[in-house]
This record gives C-alpha cells, structure tokens and sequence, in this order.
C-alpha cells in the first residue's frame, strides 16, 4: 500500500520526484496508486459536489481529476485546452466529449505539443489563443471565449455552439466568464475551423440560459418558428414569488419547464415539481413539460403543443 508517501508529493506526483525523496520501488506500484499517464502517479481524489454552480457530474470529476493530475508535469509553456479546458471552466458539452478520457493539452506555436497515452496535444495559433489561469484550481487553460471558439470545430451540432456561447456568457445567478465584446473578439480574431458556426451562433447567444437544455429548447421553439421565449422568468402574484420557470411567454402566462432525469430520480425534487406546477396553475399559467426526448431526438409534438398553447391563449 502507498501510506508512507510523503506528504509533500501531494495527491499526484512524477515518479521521478518521488524517487528523489526516497520512495521505493514497491510503494510506486503499490495497488491503490493510479498511473494515469506515463512517469505519474495518484491517489484517488475527492472533488467538490458543485463546480460553477452546477452538479458536478461522473464523467466531469473524473476528467477534471485526470487534468490536475497530468498537471504534475505540465511545462510553464503548456496549458488546458478544448474539453478539459471546458469542463474546468463549468461548460455544458455533449455527452460524448465529456467521457472522452483524453486530457486536451496546448502549445503555442512554434512549439510542439506533448503526446503520450491519455494526451491530446494541440498547437494553437497565437493570435486566436487568450491562456488565463483558472481561479479554482490554478492551472493555466484557454480562456472562456478562446474555449469556445476552440471547441466549434469539434461540436456536432450548431445547437451546443450557442449552448457553450451561452453558458459563457451567462449573467443569471453567476458571474459570467465573458463579456458578448470578448465573444465577438474571439470570433473576429482571425481565420480558424470552424469560424463559420462561430459567426451563426453569436448573433443568438442569451445571458440569461440556466443550461444546455435550456438553451436547446429556446432554439427549438425559435426555429419552428414562434416568437423567442423569455428566459428563466420569475412569476409574481399580487407581489407574492410564486416560481422560476425556464422559458416563458409572460404576457399569455405559457411556461416552459425542462425535466431533467434528476427529476424523477429525486423523490423531493418530484415533489417540489409538482408543488411548483399547482402554483403556478392556481396563477392561471400554462405549463408545457419538455423531456430529453422532446428537446435532443424528436421535437415535433413538443412543438405541436406549444402551437397549441399559444393559439388558445392568442
């Protein structure tokens, strides 16, 4: 077992620091010792339930552990970028970049990036690059706005390149991580893949989206064309707070209400639904309740009621 480790190698460490202070052979391969990458080894670590407002999720924690645990190594040179720089930062990304267990590490040019197993180097221009150093953990990454400039060419679908645009910019209950100017600036900055997307997803980026459904189903309904919700409305009775609701046509009281499977699983949380829901009913509003399927697989008889709901109340 490792538990003579000096505390001074800290929760992860180069194998070749730990020789100097006099750990021996087997200590190094002890079981309970990770080797994530070639020449480190960890221990396991706890992360906190909450990173930039949200619950951190599996694939989030395990991601971020591997980045501070590659940073053991880094060269004052060398910085986060792309999703391990995103999911430092508390960026939504789509599922399938978050448990890509590979840690995006940059250079600038002309240096050469760093390869390895676990390593996905890149070579960043310059120009486009803005590195900052991250308030949390103190690792240096690609700032917010050079994040998602970065990450356009990589996404899938243009819905997630203003969701990321999103979440950088947003105002509500956070601090946000950019200004709309230094989005602007990013995309401006030069020529880059994927800078068409980036020029398409500006002119529709919010302040106020709580989070990547949220921003997909307003893009939903605004492409099916009907007006452009509010986003995460507060609704007052006679003075009297009643609820937050995701998306709203305040005027004709329609909310639109995103249930996330946290939802079901939480039996207190189902219960302050559903509280929440006779609320606002007992206000006069009208919820339409959109799933996972209803947002990212198939939309149309999600979009068939919310038409409904805004003739019966035009």
């Amino acid at each position: 077992m490792s538990g003579g480790l000096p505390h001074d190698l800290g929760p992860a460490f180069r194998v070749g620091a730990a020789r100097k202070l006099g750990v021996s052979e087997a200590t190094l391969r002890a079981p309970d010792l990770l080797r994530p990458f070639h020449g480190v080894r960890a221990k396991e670590r706890e992360l906190p339930a909450q990173w930039r407002g949200g619950l951190l999720g599996v694939h989030e924690a395990r991601h971020i552990g591997r980045a501070m645990d590659f940073a053991t190594q880094m060269g004052a040179h060398e910085f986060f970028t792309h999703a391990t720089a995103a999911v430092l930062l508390g960026l939504p990304l789509p599922p399938r970049l978050v448990r890509d267990d590979a840690v995006h590490v940059g250079v600038l040019a002309p240096r050469r990036p760093p390869r390895g197993r676990g390593v996905a180097g890149h070579q960043a221009v310059p120009d486009l690059t803005s590195v900052v150093q991250h308030r949390e953990t103190g690792l240096h990454l690609t700032s917010p706005s050079t994040t998602w400039a970065m990450l356009a060419a990589s996404l899938r679908h243009p819905y997630d390149v203003v969701a990321i645009g999103d979440a950088v910019l947003r105002n509500w209950r956070l601090q946000p991580l950019a200004s709309f100017a230094e989005m602007s600036r990013a995309v401006d900055a030069g020529r880059r893949v994927g800078v068409g997307r980036l020029r398409e997803a500006l002119p529709r980026l919010r302040a106020r989206s709580g989070s990547r459904p949220e921003t997909w189903l307003r893009l939903t309904i605004v492409d099916a064309g009907l007006p452009e919700p509010d986003l995460n409305v507060d609704v007052f009775v006679a003075g009297e707070y009643v609820a937050c609701v995701d998306l709203a046509y305040p005027q004709r009281r329609i909310a639109f209400e995103y249930e996330g499977e946290h939802h079901l699983r939480d039996p207190r949380q189902w219960a302050l639904d559903i509280e929440r829901y006779e609320r606002l009913a007992a206000a006069g509003w009208l919820v339409i309740r959109a799933t996972k399927q209803d947002v990212f697989e198939q939309s149309g008889r999600f979009i068939a009621r919310a038409r409904r709901a805004l003739a019966s109340r035009w």
